[in-house]
């Protein structure tokens, strides 16, 4: 049973398509976006969930000429990462199959929609699916994080890690020698690395502990020196981390 995702500006399109979608008894479940941005957030969300999770997507039903990002652009940005769900181009044009097909999608179908057309194209979706190898499951790494970059993932040590800066859906996690964007909420972070000594101090920064070289008061103000930056403290969080930081180097 796929589970789909539908992208149209148009709104009369996109509920067609969702209609035909729905009927096709291979299809468990089918949503809509009204763009490319929505898209991409509910396609992170799938991708956090995982291939097994509640808000996984297998195949994504995407139109090309939207305002702001297009679904070519769209389709080029999933081909970044690690595990992209199978992209099946719906679109009133004829000229762009070439393109897509390099982007390597499923199936290109143009509007005005037809049942029978769109039957074919859920049927190929369903037999990759089908013929792709399973996902090996390998218990998480607690000692590492995954970044993606231009489709290549690498390795990050989370004790290199200085302080991470939220960025809306997003993380930016900052090292001595560079930062990496990834696709996890900053609450989320906060509980997973608690327990390693990462401090929320700001509703835009955690620090880790180990990485504060300095706890600076000024005129009623706090801040911490992580490396050569520093970041502000708000008040709600300033007494927690003097606490922390002196017990931490008291013992």
């Amino acid at each position: 049973m796929l589970r789909v995702l539908a992208v149209d500006d148009e709104n009369p399109s996109l509920e067609e398509l969702l209609y035909l979608l729905r009927a096709d008894p291979r299809v468990g479940s089918a949503e809509g976006a009204s763009d490319a941005t929505e898209a991409l957030r509910r396609i992170n969300r799938a991708l956090e969930s995982g291939p097994d999770g509640p808000e996984a997507i297998d195949v994504v039903f995407l139109d090309i000429h939207m305002p702001g990002l297009d679904g070519l652009d769209m389709a080029r940005l999933l081909t970044g990462f690690a595990r992209p769900p199978l992209v099946v181009f719906v679109t009133a044009h004829e000229g762009f199959a070439v393109q897509a097909f390099d982007l390597k999608a499923v199936d290109y179908v143009l509007k005005p929609v037809r049942r029978e057309r769109l039957a074919e194209a859920v049927r190929r979706a369903a037999e990759l699916l089908d013929a792709a190898p399973p996902i090996p499951v390998h218990e998480p790494d607690p000692d590492h994080i995954p970044v993606e970059l231009g489709g290549v993932t690498r390795f990050v040590a989370v004790d290199d890690i200085t302080h991470v800066e939220a960025q809306g859906d997003y993380a930016r996690l900052h090292t001595a020698q560079a930062s990496h964007l990834v696709r996890i909420p900053l609450s989320t972070l906060e509980e997973r690395w608690r327990a390693r000594g990462f401090v929320r101090i700001h509703r835009r920064h955690l620090v880790a502990l180990r990485h504060v070289g300095e706890l600076r008061l000024d005129a009623g103000t706090v801040s911490v020196l992580v490396g050569e930056v520093e970041l502000q403290v708000s008040r709600r969080h300033a007494r927690e981390l003097r606490d922390l930081l002196m017990r931490r180097t008291t013992g």
